[in-house]
């Protein structure tokens, strides 16, 4: 069932309520995306079969109803079935707890973007940091041993460094980072073009526009050199994503639609390479027979 899961720490006095759907409102700020996937269609069809099983988490809004903290795909697919109230659990929680709780929650979810998962854990990290000295969250001997990043990672279970890259990326204008979550740009890459200003991003885009390509990560790592020494220019940029990569030098590619008209339409494009390469062998033990004559 496609149900998310809740917060192991629920107290045991917190009662589930059934609050009218109307009343529920998305958390500000929410960095994870809500769409009409294949994922969304598994919930509409788990919560039309079983019902809403795990409760919503949602904390009282001030200016009336309930936002919620964790939950905004059940609440979407639900709306989607036709329910008019949903099973929550409400929670008396401040700005900085409320965001550790939505980001732990969500960050359970088994596919996550870079985009969602860097905004994610820069939210969490501010929560962090707003709180200080507080020791509600953490113990005083963790806060003291671990930086707020390392915390940020111990709870997601990565290192402190591959948190920092991550929220690196939320430096990236919106162009690119689009690109990273459409694996048009690799993570590495995009980490070191973070680094370049929003002027020197725009340029950026038109150099990769300019070249047909997007950098690689030594191209990636040339472009941030560039930047820090304060001779990254349009012209300078197209000439490094102008060149030719490593992995395409022995690289030979074709574009489906024009191989597509040489195989039937049930063709899959894996069926279409295993068909080249036999022809290819087929051809090349022709030339073989006729060279040895």
């Amino acid at each position: 069932m496609s149900n998310d899961v809740e917060s192991k720490d629920t107290p045991a006095q917190e009662q589930v309520q059934q609050i009218p759907i109307s009343e529920l409102h998305p958390f500000e700020g929410h960095p994870f995306r809500v769409v009409d996937d294949e994922a969304m269609t598994r919930t509409v069809e788990s919560i039309s079969q079983f019902g809403v099983i795990s409760p919503l988490l949602a904390r009282p809004d001030p200016d009336g109803g309930y936002e919620i903290i964790s939950g905004h795909r059940r609440c979407h697919a639900a709306e989607l079935v036709g329910l008019k109230t949903l099973p929550v659990i409400v929670r008396e929680m401040d700005d900085d707890e409320a965001i550790i709780a939505m980001v732990d929650a969500n960050l359970q979810r088994e596919t996550i973007l870079p985009s969602e998962r860097a905004w994610a854990y820069k939210m969490k990290l501010d929560a962090i940091k707003h709180q200080g000295a507080r020791t509600d969250l953490t113990s005083p001997q963790v806060a003291a041993k671990f930086r707020s990043d390392d915390l940020v990672a111990k709870d997601a279970g990565i290192s402190g460094d591959t948190v920092r890259r991550y929220v690196r990326l939320t430096n990236l204008m919106p162009e690119l980072m689009n690109m990273v979550d459409e694996k048009k740009i690799a993570f590495n890459p995009a980490v070191e073009i973070s680094y370049l200003s929003r002027e020197e991003q725009a340029l950026l885009l038109d150099a990769m526009d300019y070249a047909q390509a997007t950098p690689s990560l030594s191209q990636a790592q040339r472009l941030k050199k560039q930047s820090q020494e304060g001779t990254a220019t349009l012209d300078s940029m197209c000439e490094i994503m102008n060149e030719v990569k490593k992995d395409d030098i022995d690289r030979v590619t074709f574009k489906a639609n024009d191989l597509r008209k040489y195989f039937p339409k049930s063709y899959t494009p894996q069926q279409m390479e295993k068909t080249i390469i036999t022809l290819l062998e087929q051809w090349q033990r022709r030339r073989q027979r006729d060279q040895a004559r």
